[in-house]
């Protein structure tokens, strides 16, 4: 029979034994079709990177599945019925891992939480460091996003030193309104 994993989203509101007792619930179905559920994790509570169904967060839970797509599909039917559920994927695998998800691994979490990533932080490169930034900063300074020194990426002019120092200062507005002089144009003209 064909290997699936299987993940699905449960809504933020109901409790870790609801959830399990919802992974049960579809493993019996599994087990009606004439397959089984090889191994079944909870991964907890987790933020969405979107709303979905009112939801911010939701509970996460992996099946490691061997069945007949007959009986995967009449589990994710059910699923889908249910008002608990909020979404799920089931994808075909080659084979199952047989060690804890990476989900579940925590020495792996623990080493990314030493400050070994990447990304867009400042002695490593990326939009703060001291590659010249977004716009290029060319002749400008250090430019990026949050750059150090010069003008580079969006920051604003500044108008008391005169921005780069190629241009002064632009000169005060002249009043408008009913106070403004007689020779200064108003709008409604």
């Amino acid at each position: 029979m064909p290997l699936y994993e299987h993940v699905f989203l449960a809504r933020q509101d109901i409790s870790q034994a609801q959830v399990e007792g919802l992974a049960k619930e579809y493993a019996q179905a599994i087990e009606e079709g004439g397959g089984k559920v090889a191994k079944t994790e909870y991964w907890g509570l987790k933020t969405l990177a979107f709303k979905m169904k009112k939801n911010r967060k939701a509970h996460y839970s992996l099946m490691n599945i061997d069945a007949s797509p007959s009986a995967v599909a009449e589990m994710e039917r059910r699923m889908g019925l249910s008002p608990d559920v909020i979404r799920f994927i089931t994808v075909r695998v080659e084979e199952h891992e047989t060690e804890p998800s990476v989900q579940m691994r925590k020495s792996d979490r623990d080493d990314r939480r030493d400050g070994d990533r990447g990304g867009f932080r400042g002695d490593r490169g990326g939009f703060r460091g001291d590659r010249g930034g977004f716009r290029g900063a060319g002749d400008r300074g250090g430019g990026g996003f949050r750059g150090g020194g010069g003008g580079g990426g969006f920051r604003s002019r500044d108008r008391e030193g005169g921005g780069d120092g190629d241009k002064p200062p632009r000169p005060p507005r002249p009043p408008r309104g009913p106070d403004a002089p007689a020779d200064t144009p108003s709008e409604e003209s």
